[in-house]
């Protein structure tokens, strides 16, 4: 059995069957403009129709705002926009967001659905940008060899800085051919690495004398360049896809030429100020320097060489003095010292005990008598006295002794 849908459920299908559709999603149609009408809302709305049918269209407010014509009933005109149903009364309609009459609208239309893909593919970031090289060795103009922007560029880049080597890659820069030539001059330069720097572009002239530089693949090819991209195409007012993608836009062909490459003259200027500005910072430091040395000069180490050995003369012989002093004050103290000692050793000295009249008493075997205990009779002992030894030989006992001993001086 079927399911039963609610026509607001039908009305949602179909409209996302027709928002999925990659032809209607972004359709250019060409018509005849009937039942226009502004509202309120400042919403535009209008049928487009040819001789065997008409679609309703609708501008929104911001879109239309953006019309460079008064459109009227009648007016053969190129729309661009999305077909898609509005739910509430079921009916299909192309939701408008460009308009312009027939002719020079198809290529603006073009011109508008190529920048919203390449926008949306990312092709415009100014984060790919590549900056420009300041002073570049190697320039590539991708033109045309037989055109004035190609002289005016060359008597340019000559006037303005000669150092640089100019290589011309010629193409076409106008009819069908074109666009394929630019974008492979441009992957040649890039393969053999022929510049430092390119500019690509064409004098003025109309929007279809252009439009090689709206083209897809000429947008890719430019994208594509590992080397940077100056697009120099038309006047000022002149805008194409090239422009949006190119490294740097330059308002004409000239201009490119002066943005490629610094004035010869401004940067010769420059070296003699950066010149002139090393000469008076070099004659502050040799000013510094001189006043420096000056002071160096009056130092009494250069005045007089020997000024610094004589005070170190001094001063060595000062601490020869102090040392003098000093070793004699020591000698000296030692020498009382010494002397001290030495009358106190003297006045310990057996000799002089036995200067008083008194004898050292000793037997045969050196042993000093100290009793009469230590003694038997006829024992030999010799007597100490303070000048010379008395040996003599024991007679009696404790209470007598035989003095006859023999004196050895």
């Amino acid at each position: 059995m079927n399911s039963v849908y609610t026509v607001s459920q039908i009305n949602q299908y179909i409209k996302s069957l027709l928002d999925g559709d990659r032809v209607l999603g972004g359709v250019m149609i060409r018509g005849e403009l009937s039942n226009y009408k502004v509202y309120p809302s400042g919403h535009h709305y209008f049928s487009l129709k040819d001789g065997e049918g008409a679609i309703r269209c609708v501008m929104f407010r911001r879109e239309a705002s953006a019309l460079r014509f008064r459109p009227q009933n009648g007016m053969q005109v190129v729309a661009f926009g999305r077909v898609t149903v509005f739910p509430r009364d079921g009916q299909y309609q192309l939701y408008c967001s460009q308009l312009s009459p027939e002719g020079v609208g198809e290529l603006h239309l073009a011109f508008e659905a190529c920048k919203e893909k390449l926008y949306r593919e990312g092709l415009f970031d100014p984060a790919h940008k590549k900056p420009i090289p300041r002073y570049p060795a190697r320039i590539a103009l991708i033109t045309s060899a037989a055109g004035a922007a190609v002289r005016d560029m060359l008597r340019i880049l000559k006037a303005r800085w000669p150092m640089s080597e100019i290589f011309v890659l010629p193409v076409r820069v106008q009819g069908a051919e074109a666009p394929a030539e630019i974008a492979a001059a441009l992957g040649w330069a890039n393969r053999y690495r022929v510049a430092d720097l390119i500019i690509t572009g064409r004098g003025g002239g109309s929007m279809e004398d252009l439009w090689c530089f709206n083209d897809e693949g000429v947008a890719r090819a430019i994208y594509a360049s590992e080397i940077p991209v100056i697009s120099a195409v038309g006047h000022e007012p002149d805008v194409t896809i090239a422009d949006f993608v190119a490294d740097l836009r330059a308002a004409t062909p000239s201009n490119a030429a002066e943005l490629a490459v610094p004035d010869q003259s401004e940067v010769s200027g420059g070296l003699m100020q950066l010149q002139r500005r090393m000469q008076r910072a070099m004659v502050r430091q040799l000013e510094r320097a001189g006043s420096r040395l000056e002071q160096l000069a009056r130092r009494r180490v250069l005045t007089d060489p020997m000024a610094p050995i004589q005070d170190r003369r001094l001063l060595l012989d000062y601490q020869r003095e102090r040392l003098s002093g000093a070793l004699r004050r020591r000698l000296s103290g030692e020498r009382e010292r010494l002397a001290a000692l030495a009358a106190g050793l003297d006045a310990m000295s057996p000799l002089k005990v036995l200067g008083r009249g008194y004898a050292v008493a000793r037997k045969a075997d050196g042993t000093v008598v100290r009793s009469a205990g230590q003694v038997a009779p006829g024992d030999g002992l010799s007597l100490r006295v303070a000048e010379g030894t008395i040996f003599c030989r024991v007679a009696e006992g404790e209470r007598s002794q035989d003095h006859g001993c023999e004196e050895k001086l």
